[in-house]
Formats: structure tokens, sequence, C-alpha cells
């Protein structure tokens, strides 16, 4: 196990916590214990070995893709958001499927490129890539599609893929998806309406505060120290899911938040570790290759929603509905980050075990996945 991780795990459950109990008490005990098992689950799946999370990676992609595909036909929304589909509910069941996909895509992918290398492998890894993000896109989620694309283009480029047939395969991608972008704005108008609502924000706010101007001030408001989980302030949407880091901030002030850019902070450089001392194992084995593949897709997996929810926080993005990983309200979310949590921390063991020597049993083939 990866200390940094683990108190990077336990400051964001507990800013979480906080945020939740400045903005919706009575959900406090429910979220609580989430964060509990959440905890419990990064635990046990820790132990794994990376061989096998490369085994189960088809396996888990094809899952996801067959729960992204029922989305359209059986998938409900939220009284906020009657316009979308992205929930799939069985009795007291409810979770979003585009969040299991995400760490669907970095298992397949890492098995994908560990089993046959990058050699000639591009239109497959993107066809990959492409019906993921394209399923997603379906629901409709702008946000978590233009996520679930990136992180693609993050695993193609960890496992050793030139930096220029990436940029010759966006642009390509860029020039045929143009011509359907102004009929899919059409489908889908409230995206559109919050595209120009961020581009007018300053306009709206002359006559009331939105939805960001709320969260700016209650960030303001926090001030160095915070103001507890019992000051004073008004309610407003997503305080306590997609805009919860104003709430932390509310509550714990600029401290808190400094405390959260760490946390986000030691995941990136343990992932960065994992890959580093990857690159020093000799010769390199397409379990440890994986591993390196894997611990980036799930850094990236966190890091890179945990800065596009900021980005909208601080209103430099339009609102994309993306949650703060592990802090936000909402367990599909959390569950799928904390097991993108421990592949890092099997990855970052298995790098270790290989570069220390003890391990002096040959690799097994990634079939054969065992602790």
């Amino acid at each position: 196990m990866s200390i940094q991780l683990v108190i990077a795990q336990v400051m964001l459950l507990c800013l979480g916590m906080l945020g939740v109990a400045a903005s919706e008490p009575d959900k406090i005990a429910d979220h609580g214990v989430k964060a509990l098992i959440a905890l419990g689950v990064t635990l046990l799946a820790a132990r794994l070995r990376p061989r096998a999370f490369l085994k189960l990676g088809p396996a888990v992609w094809g899952f996801t893709l067959f729960l992204l595909f029922l989305v359209p036909f059986i998938g409900v929304g939220t009284a906020e958001s009657e316009a979308t589909r992205r929930w799939l509910q069985f009795g007291p069941i409810r979770f979003q499927p585009s969040e299991m996909a995400k760490l669907g895509l970095v298992l397949m992918l890492a098995s994908f490129f560990a089993r046959r290398g990058v050699h000639k492998k591009l239109i497959s890894a993107t066809g990959m890539i492409l019906l993921t993000t394209i399923l997603v896109l379906v629901e409709p989620d702008l946000g978590t599609s233009v996520l679930m694309f990136g992180l693609g283009i993050i695993l193609m480029y960890a496992a050793g893929v030139r930096i220029s047939n990436i940029s010759g395969l966006v642009l390509a991608i860029t020039m045929m998806i143009l011509p359907l972008v102004g009929s899919y704005l059409e489908r889908h108008p409230y995206i559109l309406s919050r595209l120009t609502s961020h581009q007018n924000a300053e306009q709206i706010r002359e006559v009331g505060l939105d939805q960001i101007g709320k969260a700016h001030r209650d960030l303001s408001f926090g001030g160095i120290p915070g103001q507890g989980p019992d000051g004073l302030r008004y309610t407003y949407f997503g305080e306590h899911t997609d805009l919860i880091v104003a709430s932390v901030g509310f509550t714990s002030g600029l401290l808190g938040v400094a405390m959260l850019l760490f946390a986000y902070w030691l995941i990136v450089i343990t992932a960065l570790d994992v890959a580093h001392l990857a690159s020093r194992v000799r010769p390199m084995t397409p379990e440890i290759h994986g591993a390196s593949i894997l611990a980036i897709g799930a850094m990236f997996m966190i890091v890179g929603q945990a800065f596009v929810n900021l980005c909208v926080a601080a209103g430099l993005f339009p609102v994309t509905g993306v949650p703060l990983p592990l802090v936000s309200y909402g367990f599909s979310s959390m569950l799928t980050m904390s097991v993108a949590l421990a592949v890092i921390h099997s990855a970052m063991r298995e790098v270790r075990r290989q570069l220390s020597g003890l391990d002096e049993v040959p690799a097994a083939p990634l079939a054969a996945a065992t602790d």
C-alpha cells in the first residue's frame, strides 16, 4: 500500500463529509457510511496484482458497454435534469454506468496494449475509445464524454503511442465530427443554453447571482479558517454534488481547499512515480507495462475529472454535471474512483516488488491472475 494514496483518500473523504454536512445535513450519515465502504473497497481491491486487473479488463469493459447501451432505453433522469438519462435503477439500487465505463476503458486499453504492444494498434484502440465515448454522448452527457475521450488519449500516450500519431488522430476525428455538432446541439438544447449562459455570465450576475456566483460567494465567505459545518448560508443547486468545493470552502476555508488540492497532487505524484519506477524494470514484462498504463489512466480518471469540476466552480468552464472525485455526494463516482486508487496501489506494489528483486518466481502469463 502507498501511504501517500491512503492519506489522499482519507483527506478527500473527510473533506467531502464536511461539505455534505454543511450543505445537506440529513445526508451526512448516508454519505459517511458510503465513504467507509469506499475506503474498504480500496483496501480490498488493492490486494490484487496488476495481472488480475489486466485479465479482467475485457470483461469489465464489455459489461460497462452493455450497461451504457441500456441507458437510452431504460435509463432515468432526475427532477433537476429530466432531459437526460444517465442512471440505471434496479429496485433500490441506482447507479451511473458512465462512471463505471471510465474504469472499464482504463482496464481494457491497459490490457490491450500490454498484450499486443502499440505497433500498428492505433485503429483498434481508437475504435474502443470512440465506441465508449459515443455511448456516453448519446445519454446525453457531453462533459463525461469529453473526459472519456481525453482519458483514452492519455492512455495511448502512457502506452507509448507517438505524440505525432495521437495528434493526427485527434485532428482527423475533429474534422469528422464538426459537421455533426450543430445537429447534436439542436437535439439537446439544454447543452447550448449552458454554453450561452457561461458566455453571458457577467450579464446574468448583474441581475442576480447564478449558480456559479453563489458558489463564489460561499468560497469568499469561508475566509481562511472557514465558518464550520453549522455556519449560516444560502442554498443552491449542486452544493453537495457538482459544486461541493464551495461547501468545503465555506466550511473549512482556504485551508480546506488547499488540503483538497494537496490530496489530488499526492495522487498525481504517486502515479507518476509508478511510471518512473516501471521504466527502470528490465526486462520490461507485459505486466509491468500494463501496470504503468493502469496507474497513469487511473490517475487521470481522478485528477482529470477533479480539474474539470474545479474549473466549473471557478467559472472557467460551463456547467458540466461532473462530480468532484471522492468528495461529492454520490456512490457511483465514489466507488469507481476508490477502485481506481486501488489500481494505483496495486501497480506501485508490483513495480517495487520487481525492482527489489524479492519476486524470483518467473512472471506468470496474464491469464493466470493470482494475488
